[in-house]
């Protein structure tokens, strides 16, 4: 999968690109069917709400389940992402958001690629997020929030949220969320239709089966879903061979650290069961929980 000229120009102006019903009902019913399997587990891998048994975040499910094994390979993912970096990538993260429905929480303002370069040690921003909706994802149930061209700030100054959500993040200041969000576009307006026109914060919605490619220093958050709609997205965080990160301070099943090029398989992945390895299907080994403050050289690593 190329992108076209239009979309390469597109991203670098707006920090991602939005492909509505890129995955067939079928192919994501494969996807949403395994996920309660994986919420089930009382593992660490599953980061459940403050105060709630809801699951905020499963990671590692591509190394836990067949079908979430070879969405990490599919093509229609990952060769868009190796076309925008001109090179082969790994796996660096693979999570699964659950905002459930009336327990979701927030997620706050952040870049992603603060969290890696502050914990990981990532040298640069040449890491990017894909994001595929598993649920309709509309304007009631928690959708993403994008500040648009944010990216191109660089990366920003950030605090240690450890109290916010059950999940620390390195959060943006709300005083330069407000530059940025000026910057974009400020409040935008509305049209003679009563449509809203520009503004400084969009939110892509969609059908499941929907994906977003997102820079990995673009602006972003979302808000509590208080509705009774669920909204269960894959985050997959596909970093370039040559970027790896060189400490491993948080447990791998969290950052990981296979730095081996994804072999991808065929397109029709999702719907035929092609044989995929899956090392953590019966739980966590003991080196997955081990961390280290020892930064690497690249030739160890």
């Amino acid at each position: 999968m190329k992108l076209t000229p239009e979309q390469r120009a597109q991203f670098e102006r707006d920090g991602y690109l939005f492909f509505p019903g890129h995955f067939s009902p079928e192919e994501t019913r494969a996807l949403t069917d395994a996920v309660p399997d994986l919420y089930s587990k009382r593992e660490a891998f599953n980061v459940r709400e403050k105060g709630s048994d809801a699951v905020r975040t499963n990671f590692a499910a591509h190394l836990i389940s067949e079908p979430f094994a070879r969405l990490a390979r599919h093509p229609r993912m990952v060769e868009p992402v190796m076309d925008l970096f001109g090179e082969e990538v790994y796996m660096h993260q693979f999570k699964i958001n659950g905002k459930m429905a009336f327990e979701g929480d927030v997620w706050q303002w952040h870049q992603d690629y603060g969290t890696w370069l502050n914990d990981d040690l990532m040298p640069t921003e040449r890491a990017m997020n894909v994001a595929i909706f598993l649920d309709e994802v509309n304007e009631h149930n928690g959708p993403l929030m994008f500040i648009p061209g944010s990216h191109r700030k660089g990366v920003v100054d950030a605090k240690h949220d450890l109290m916010t959500t059950s999940y620390p993040l390195w959060t943006v200041d709300n005083d330069l969320i407000r530059q940025l969000v000026d910057r974009a576009g400020g409040k935008g307006h509305y049209d003679a239709a009563g449509r809203h026109v520009g503004g400084g914060i969009v939110s892509p919605k969609g059908p499941a089966g929907s994906m977003i490619l997102f820079h990995s220093c673009l602006v972003h958050a979302s808000g509590s879903n208080l509705s009774p709609f669920n909204r269960v997205a894959v985050y997959l965080s596909l970093c370039a061979v040559s970027n790896h990160i060189r400490r491993h301070k948080r447990p791998e099943y969290i950052a990981h650290r296979n730095f081996a090029p994804i072999e991808l398989l065929p397109d029709d992945c999702l719907l035929k069961p092609y044989p995929v390895e899956v090392p953590w299907k019966n739980g966590l080994p003991e080196s997955a929980l081990q961390t280290s403050l020892e930064v690497l050289e690249t030739a160890e690593a």
